[in-house]
């Protein structure tokens, strides 16, 4: 209700996608704000961030933002409406990977491969990944805390393991190089000239569409169906089960809830979202190496929904635009500053205090090409930022930015009252 934040009537009122109708037409604009992003219109252009944003050069890493969106939806419901403590996504990102590179990809003497079309081997991903998640999830519910996250922990190395093996290089390629994974291409079946060619320049409708901007739109579309389906999921039966069984475990079995069911649901759900964003991360990349599938990517996860805010969608939302867009906004921004010093503009100043190119020179971020120690690099710089803004958020804010707008939302509608 207007100037009543969290007040409802009814369980129905509270319980929608998007209880009010200011929500709701926010929710509008910035979706059709995300489809005409990549247009160069007047109007989208003159708002800063989204003309940064819709930049050719911006399109590959949003579009890779929101193919991990749809990995974070998916941990999301396992950590944090299930509260299941996991470390083994980035190893059902790699089975859906390789699921769809078995599906639809070229097969050849080194490689399997059916060359299937895109509407088989994307969802045929999570399906692989989810039919590994249920095959893991009997072991993995009868453990908790530490031990459940060691045995997930295993689960990465031995996916690297077997992607390096005589038996696994018929489905991960080259240990070094990789393989080949299917591309974006829409076809009916195995035809030659498919309906939809991503890897060229085209015409729709009056715009101008490019390779990048027709894979945008692709991601942003499985991204968005991924939003629907999560919240969906969040808010149904299930959800309420599975936030239960994390509440309380031993109250929600003794309530009839069964504790071994909506766990084994939970990782098969979490490891179709998992399975279908690897896919798509494959795809975009090309050819990745079964080593990329490591536990870093299972860090960047954990760190998406704690600085995002876990067990909330938006807090995902959040967090991974937080965490897959600021390690680039950082580098721009340093190669900026760069740009300031050696041509003496207005933040020179600040660039010669922050920014450093040797030994002998005094700044906290080095820009030299071997940087061994201290000063940092802005690669070494992002990895420790993940960790410093988990234990900040851990002891500052346990919903993360999410918490962080609720509060100031809260304050905005109850202002000038503090009740």
């Amino acid at each position: 209700m207007f100037r009543r934040p969290n007040l409802y009537t009814s369980y129905e009122a509270e319980n929608k996608i998007f209880p009010t109708w200011t929500q709701r037409g926010l929710a509008a604009i910035a979706i059709i704000i995300l489809f005409l992003m990549p247009f160069d219109l007047p109007v989208i252009s003159q708002i800063p961030v989204v003309r940064f944003l819709g930049d050719s050069n911006w399109l590959r890493p949003v579009s890779t933002m929101f193919i991990i969106l749809v990995g974070a939806l998916g941990f999301n419901l396992l950590a944090g409406v299930a509260g299941q403590v996991s470390l083994g996504h980035a190893f059902f990102m790699g089975v859906g990977a390789y699921s769809a590179a078995f599906l639809g990809g070229e097969g050849t003497d080194a490689v399997f491969g059916m060359g299937l079309p895109i509407w088989i081997w994307l969802p045929g991903a999570g399906i692989g990944a989810a039919l590994v998640g249920m095959l893991i999830a009997p072991v993995a519910v009868k453990l908790r805390g530490l031990y459940l996250a060691i045995v997930t922990l295993g689960l990465v190395f031995i996916g690297i393991h077997m992607g390096n093996t005589s038996w696994g290089k018929k489905f991960a390629g080259d240990p070094g190089l990789g393989r080949s994974f299917p591309t974006f291409d829409i076809r009916l079946w195995k035809e030659e000239d498919p309906l939809v060619l991503m890897d060229d320049d085209s015409k729709w409708l009056w715009f101008e569409v490019s390779d990048n901007q027709k894979t945008y739109f692709f991601v942003l579309v499985i991204a968005i169906i991924a939003l629907i389906v999560a919240k969906n999921l969040a808010r149904s039966r299930t959800g309420r089960a599975l936030q239960a069984i994390r509440d309380r475990d031993i109250a929600a079995e003794v309530m009839g809830v069964s504790e071994f069911k909506y766990k084994v649901i939970a990782f098969a759900v979490s490891s179709f979202f998992a399975g279908v964003s690897g896919a798509m991360f494959a795809s975009l990349a090309g050819k990745l190496p079964a080593i990329e599938w490591d536990l870093f990517l299972s860090v960047e996860f954990v760190a998406i929904i704690l600085i995002g805010g876990a067990g909330t969608i938006a807090g995902t939302v959040m967090g991974t635009v937080f965490v897959i867009l600021l390690p680039l906004m950082i580098e721009e921004m340093t190669i900026w500053l760069s740009e300031q010093i050696d041509e003496g503009g207005f933040f020179s100043p600040i660039a010669n205090f922050l920014l450093t190119e040797g030994a002998d020179d005094f700044g906290p971020i080095s820009i030299a090409t071997q940087t061994p120690g201290w000063p940092l690099n802005v690669f070494d710089w992002n990895i420790a930022l993940y960790g410093l803004l988990i234990i900040v958020f851990l002891i500052f804010e346990p919903l993360g930015l999410y918490g962080i707008w609720i509060s100031i939302r809260n304050y905005w509608k109850g202002w000038p009252f503090s009740y």
